[in-house]
């Protein structure tokens, strides 16, 4: 069945368990935005080998992107204060994509709440993974335009799920397969799973195509 894709401004919250293919769905997420004409930001805690392969540039907690593209940093576990600076400069940016691989990492963090709160007015789509919901701020949740849930094992994740959105989690879904909601019209639509690997990182490669060459870094 047909299904909406998130705009520009949309906040997208992707859970599931290990395994489950949470991150490959994020990355073919990701690839479908606009990554050639709007500056996306992946916060990579986990080192993932796929968001690694995507053609983005390497930046660190203290540069911030000047120029469309999709970049990619590698916060430490120690680096919480300098994580903190700046999801507090893309805040005052705005105009920022951001894409967090395992979004308990952000901890407690203000500047995190804030931008979910008030993201959508200062133009910060956002994309969430992780693979226990109830270790996400409730926000995360409360302010997503878009769920999309895979296999939860663990009842506790399934009843916060089912909180936000109207659909059956308990229900095994065959591997690799998700459940799709959309808040705005409280559409569910069950997804297969996300393209290859190979297709994902060619899409990316085709967008950022004519990018590097411009980028400048501040």
């Amino acid at each position: 069945m047909p299904f909406k894709l998130p705009k520009n401004d949309h906040r997208l919250v992707i859970v599931g368990r290990t395994g489950t293919g949470k991150t490959q769905a994020a990355a073919w997420q990701l690839v479908m935005r606009n990554i050639g004409h709007f500056i996306w930001i992946i916060f990579d805690f986990k080192g993932d080998h796929l968001l690694n392969q995507l053609g983005a540039v390497e930046i660190t907690l203290t540069q911030m992107p000047k120029k469309p593209g999709l970049y990619i940093v590698h916060p430490l576990p120690h680096q919480n204060e300098q994580v903190e600076t700046m999801l507090w400069e893309i805040w005052r940016r705005g105009n920022i994509g951001v894409f967090i691989d395992e979004g308990y990492m952000i901890g407690d963090s203000a500047a995190f709440r804030a931008m979910l709160t008030q993201g959508r007015s200062k133009r910060i789509p956002m994309i969430i993974l992780s693979q226990r919901p109830v270790w996400l701020s409730r926000f995360v949740f409360s302010e997503a335009d878009y769920y999309q849930v895979f296999r939860l094992n663990d009842r506790d994740d399934r009843k916060t799920m089912s909180r936000f959105i109207a659909a059956d989690l308990e229900t095994k879904l065959p591997d690799y397969h998700s459940v799709y909601f959309t808040v705005a019209n409280e559409d569910t639509t069950i997804l297969a799973p996300a393209p290859d690997q190979e297709i994902i990182i060619e899409t990316a490669e085709i967008k950022l195509a004519g990018t590097k060459e411009r980028l400048r870094l501040i």
